[in-house]
């Protein structure tokens, strides 16, 4: 196990690599973790609060009533994470990264910030990503549905198919042409 403290603060982490490692009711504040790999690890009850997270990988981790809060990822891959698991989410930012195939189902995450990011087949069904930021993102394949995206930043987005009439997409921001997809679900032509 390379964490044998149950707190850090202010420390940085470089090119840690954990396999197949449970973190319990480990507190990790205002902690930068540069290029760390985590994969098939457990975190439980674990603590990000005010953290970096660049570069690196967390691969398949299940995220036990942990909290992430004022968390940011830069370039960094969160692949497969169920978001729905933690105990609370606030704050918390992708720049750059890879979300492929998370779940933020039914969770409440205004002011998400998703910039420049690969989030395919993600699932938001129920969620509320209102006011977020998700420009320049890749969502192929992922789910929005009965989403709210009120006053969210889809400019320079891709490949989402949002439909209008089971999501709230008031006063949200999108760009031509991926805009034109919204237009998918009415069965309009276009000529």
């Amino acid at each position: 196990m390379e964490f044998t403290k149950h707190y850090y603060f202010q420390e940085k982490f470089t090119k840690k690599a954990l396999t197949g490692e449970t973190l319990d009711g480990i507190k990790f504040e205002e902690c930068e973790f540069h290029d760390c790999v985590f994969i098939d690890c457990k975190f439980i009850r674990c603590r990000f609060i005010n953290c970096k997270i660049i570069g690196g990988i967390l691969s398949a981790i299940p995220l036990t009533d942990s909290r992430f809060v004022e968390t940011a990822f830069t370039g960094s891959k969160a692949i497969g994470l169920d978001w729905t698991k933690v105990q609370h989410i606030e704050g918390v930012s992708f720049d750059k990264c890879q979300i492929n195939y998370s779940n933020f189902r039914m969770l409440k995450l205004k002011k998400l910030k998703m910039t420049g990011c690969e989030a395919k087949e993600a699932d938001f069904t129920e969620a509320d990503l209102s006011t977020g930021d998700f420009s320049n993102t890749d969502f192929e394949k992922s789910i929005f549905f009965h989403t709210n995206i009120s006053g969210a930043d889809f400019k320079g987005a891709r490949n989402y198919y949002i439909d209008a009439r089971v999501n709230i997409v008031k006063k949200a921001k999108f760009s031509l042409p991926e805009a034109l997809a919204l237009l998918d679900g009415l069965d309009v032509v276009i000529e």
